[in-house]
């Protein structure tokens, strides 16, 4: 098992640890709707990395089996003192990898694209940690190639870019203020914060992982202000809790100047260019709106308080069902757990209609529940039906229940 699936039970505990000293405090930092779309963002990037992520691990494996330019033993990676530097190193070398994959991941607009998704949260907390992308698996894995190349075996590579992503899950609070030294040598809450920041000061600043020392060497370093608190989010806000429209919403827009703009330099320029950049044609016909922060109202659509508890309710069943899939895709591997994942993103979509409270919200989960989920229990294979305590009656109950709550307004 991964060091990431080992840490998904520390995630969420600490994740409901600071929900608790938030509610104890008064400080506000979580909404539910918030940190369920957080969370489903997360959720979705896992479950669709089962079918994507063999894409980098079998480039990495070519690039180090035909073009490694040095034989590094595994066996030199133990713990006496040249093996635990010989981990540092690998640490630190990933961690520099890091800040350029995540520097041009603001900087690029096709790499923003992707990134976006992990900046869309107006609130911050553990939960905006879990907010994943489901399209790196498109460009990320190149910034990585060179210590491949290098010839850092495999594991131990996977196994320092797991605690690179774990180190970053603390990070993301605001129960944490300042740490005093460790400020200036590593990634804390507080330069963290400021990266999350829309702020014309803040903003395309602190990209480290682990360490703050590449921004400081390379000048997008700069401190938190009390003079200036930070605001979260991006400039072009999402605007829904819909978790796969979050994935494509910065695709769209350079889609939508792409299409538009007269001259194809600028039709495939426009996805490399650095992010704000529209062709002029396109800008002069369709020009945005300057962005006035004095003015920045978080997204929060109002619902009933029987409608919020169910969409909790329903979001518990989505956890239960991602640590299944994770369970049968880790026992069994991606084949199995196709069906699960289509019924797993029909919750995610649905829960953010609901979330919205959109007219037509409660006609689609009732699809879901009549149609959706008997037709992908029809379709599961017998053996993953039998691991269901009761099978067929419990899903009944299940749903006729669910049906019964979703009434109450």
């Amino acid at each position: 098992m991964s060091l990431i699936a080992l840490a998904v039970p520390f995630f969420l505990f600490a994740l409901l640890v600071e929900f608790l000293v938030d509610r104890m405090r008064g400080t506000g930092y979580y909404r539910s709707n918030d940190a369920i779309n957080s969370l489903s963002a997360g959720i979705l990037s896992e479950s669709t990395g089962y079918f994507t992520k063999f894409l980098q691990y079998t480039i990495w494996g070519l690039v180090l089996s035909k073009l490694a330019l040095f034989d590094i033993e595994r066996s030199w990676f133990d713990a006496s003192v040249g093996g635990v530097l010989l981990w540092i190193l690998a640490a630190v070398l990933w961690d520099f990898c890091y800040y350029w994959n995540h520097r041009l991941g603001h900087e690029i607009s096709i790499l923003w694209a992707a990134h976006a998704v992990h900046h869309q949260s107006e609130d911050y907390n553990l939960s905006t940690a879990l907010r994943q992308t489901s399209t790196s698996f498109l460009f990320s894995w190149i910034f990585y190639v060179p210590l491949f190349l290098i010839g850092f075996p495999a594991d131990v590579l996977i196994t320092v870019a797991a605690v690179n992503l774990i180190y970053q899950f603390w990070v993301h609070t605001q129960q944490i203020r300042r740490l005093g030294v460790l400020d200036r040598i590593f990634v804390t809450p507080s330069n963290h914060r400021v990266h999350h920041a829309q702020n014309e000061r803040y903003i395309d600043k602190n990209y480290g992982g682990i360490f703050v020392l590449w921004d400081r060497l390379f000048g997008t370093f700069i401190e938190e202000s009390d003079d200036e608190p930070v605001i979260f989010g991006v400039r072009k806000p999402l605007g829904n809790w819909n978790p796969f429209w979050a994935n494509f919403q910065v695709y769209d827009y350079l889609l939508f100047d792409a299409t538009r703009t007269r001259r194809w330099r600028d039709k495939i320029g426009i996805w490399f260019r650095r992010t704000g950049w529209r062709p002029a044609d396109v800008a002069a016909e369709y020009p945005k709106q300057a962005v006035d922060l004095t003015r920045f109202r978080k997204y929060d659509p109002d619902i009933s308080t029987a409608r919020r508890r169910y969409v909790l309710a329903q979001f518990m069943v989505v956890i239960a069902t991602a640590l299944f899939i994770a369970n049968a895709f880790a026992t069994q591997g991606a084949g199995v757990v196709l069906v699960p994942c289509l019924l797993l993103w029909t919750n995610l979509y649905t829960l953010g209609l609901l979330n919205e409270d959109r007219p037509y919200a409660a006609r689609f989960e009732l699809i879901r529940l009549f149609v959706v989920l008997p037709l992908g229990m029809y379709a599961l294979d017998p053996d993953l039906i039998t691991i269901i305590p009761a099978g067929a009656a419990v899903i009944a109950i299940y749903i006729l229940v669910s049906a019964l709550w979703l009434a109450k307004k």
